[in-house]
């Protein structure tokens, strides 16, 4: 795609933000439009969740002691990852081998925008948390045997591509206030039951008031950062 092309596509979606754009936008529609690297990333965030899963399956307190109706707030990791496929499903329709869609004309409406925005914020938010939480006690995460190795830098490493895909996301979704209010009411609510109720992520340590106290913040952060970032939905473009 030439330069001229790619600012074309960056006048309608893209990243908006005050920050540097993260990704050149013909980068992201190429990888976005075909078919096998759509596929293959569909695929990663299918075992992704998975893996995720399982670590809630065999944790203490496990998926065993909630409602099946509360897995999606218990599960936060793997929420948004299942979030993360759904928002990346919405372009398959528009794939082709010849002549793709641009991202940036991608049909929008109401209910996609919030599936756009929740994809977002949760990769964000647990992509972040997952570093800070692991971070405050490093000494229980840090060592060299193989299961360390994982739990740390094999967690640390996976949660840093929930932030790399989240990034793509304003290429071809949008927000609007409806859908952050959501999203901000789903995060806040979301953070009343893991601290509330002592069911946040399984940690080797008990979480305090300085992890609680930052989560609540990554809430509001996330939700500004998708403010900033997103075009605002319209009608134009829309499937409404």
């Amino acid at each position: 795609m030439s330069s001229s092309e790619d600012d074309g596509v960056a006048q309608s979606r893209g990243w908006h933000g005050r920050l540097p754009q993260p990704f050149p936008t013909r980068w992201v529609q190429y990888y976005l439009t075909k078919p096998a690297s759509l596929g293959w990333l569909l695929i990663a965030d299918g075992v992704a969740f998975l893996v995720g899963v399982n670590f809630y399956v065999h944790s203490e307190p496990s998926l065993q002691a909630v409602s099946a109706l509360l897995y999606p707030l218990f599960g936060d990791s793997p929420t948004g990852l299942a979030l993360a496929s759904l928002s990346v499903a919405t372009i398959l329709p528009y794939v082709k081998r010849t002549q793709p869609q641009l991202l940036a004309n991608m049909p929008s409406n109401h209910l996609v925008s919030i599936l756009h925005t929740l994809a977002f914020v949760w990769l964000i938010k647990y992509g972040i948390w997952t570093g800070i939480a692991l971070n405050l006690r490093p000494d229980l995460y840090i060592g060299f045997t193989p299961a360390l190795l994982w739990e740390y830098w094999g967690i640390l490493l996976t949660h840093a591509f929930f932030i790399l895909q989240a990034m793509t996301i304003p290429y071809y979704g949008e927000t609007s206030r409806t859908a952050l209010f959501i999203a901000l009411v789903l995060l806040l609510s979301n953070d009343v039951f893991d601290y509330g109720f002592g069911l946040y992520p399984p940690l080797r340590y008990e979480a305090g008031t300085i992890l609680a106290m930052i989560t609540l913040g990554l809430s509001v952060a996330v939700i500004l950062l998708a403010a900033d970032a997103f075009d605002s939905h319209s009608t134009s473009l829309s499937g409404d």
